[in-house]
């Protein structure tokens, strides 16, 4: 605890709170949502960590009293409440220890997270729902904001692929170690033979660029496409050709938004996640690291980080780790933080073993 303590520098968190919230009491602060949300959500974050950690040394602190009256009443019972309760402290501590963990360049930001279908046809279009669905039911539980900025609908069943995201402090640190390939094992609920599929999915995580960011793009490197907005139906569905998609040429990236009814601000939106993927990219090229920041993600065999099998046994096993469980319906429902830090465990391990 005391090392948890000494790397999230207490005293500088409780500076940064008091700065974040005389900026929060300024008059004009809403005058810029987009800024006013941004210094809000930093707000809440600070004050969560702080809260948490003074919280987790006050029933540190409480254990240590209990336990010396236990020990000099020789109170069995108080000595068993002792015990329960530093079981529960050393969980806590564990979890919060991964916090610790997050210290790369960019693992502040927030996270955009792109996810695409691969090899396995229908199947595979519909497994890229379900993880979709995965990362924005794990958001939820927390209490995390999650945009969806542009989703493309299979024919039959399921996406072609998504993007969305993660409007939270730390979201791209926790979340970049989700990219990589997945691969679904499962009979196929699409073949009337009812035979076993293996499906692919790509998971493609990037950090959201800041102002700081500097990320100049010329126009004449832009091809800018507007179209009318798709989806399963009903009546939220765009009936005009405000959704945007940007062609980034040098690169052959492209972007695409249809989540907001306005040309301009889907064509905002897509620019930024442009920016975050051309960030990404440069930061790849700087490290020759390209693993590092997306994953090899070409959404095949060779490549996968977790198998997800359904059939003929229950299991989800990320290939990296080697955690696993046997509960794949609570692992779709977002019940994903053992394999996140685990993960997270596992690359601060390999980082180590490099230097």
């Amino acid at each position: 605890m005391r090392n948890i303590e000494a790397v999230l520098d207490l005293d500088r968190m409780r500076k940064d709170k008091a700065e974040l919230e005389a900026v929060a009491a300024t008059p004009d602060l809403w005058d810029d949502q987009a800024r006013a949300q941004q210094i809000t959500s930093k707000l809440s974050y600070v004050q969560g960590e702080l809260n948490r950690v003074e919280r987790l040394r006050g029933r540190l602190d409480d254990a240590g009293v209990l336990l010396e009256l236990a020990q000099s009443e020789n109170d069995p019972g108080s000595l068993a409440e002792v015990g329960s309760e530093v079981t529960a402290l050393t969980k806590s501590v564990d979890e919060l220890e991964i916090r610790t963990l997050l210290s790369g360049e960019y693992d502040s930001r927030e996270a955009l997270i792109s996810i695409r279908s691969g090899a396995g046809g229908v199947d595979a279009a519909d497994f890229a729902e379900m993880l979709l669905r995965m990362y924005l039911r794990w958001a939820e539980r927390h209490g995390y904001s999650a945009d969806v900025y542009d989703t493309s609908y299979a024919e039959e069943a399921g996406i072609k692929s998504a993007t969305f995201a993660v409007k939270h402090p730390y979201a791209y640190g926790t979340l970049s170690v989700e990219g990589g390939t997945h691969r679904l094992v499962r009979i196929s609920p699409f073949d009337n033979q009812g035979r076993r599929q293996t499906s692919f999915a790509a998971v493609e995580v990037v950090p959201v660029v800041e102002q700081t960011d500097d990320i100049d793009i010329p126009e004449d490197d832009l091809r800018i496409d507007v179209y009318r907005s798709s989806g399963p139906g009903g009546q939220g569905v765009n009936t005009t050709d405000s959704a945007v998609r940007i062609t980034h040429l040098p690169t052959g990236l492209v972007v695409s938004c249809q989540n907001e009814r306005s040309q301009l601000q889907n064509k905002a939106t897509a620019m930024g996640v442009l920016k975050a993927k051309l960030l990404a990219l440069k930061r790849a090229e700087e490290q020759a690291k390209m693993d590092a920041i997306k994953g090899d993600v070409a959404g095949s065999w060779g490549d996968q980080m977790r198998s997800y099998v359904l059939h003929p046994y229950q299991m989800v096993k990320d290939l990296r780790t080697e955690y696993e469980t046997g509960n794949p319906t609570s692992v779709f429902d977002g019940e994903i933080d053992a394999f996140i830090e685990a993960g997270i465990r596992w690359r601060k391990q390999r980082e180590l073993e490099a230097r």
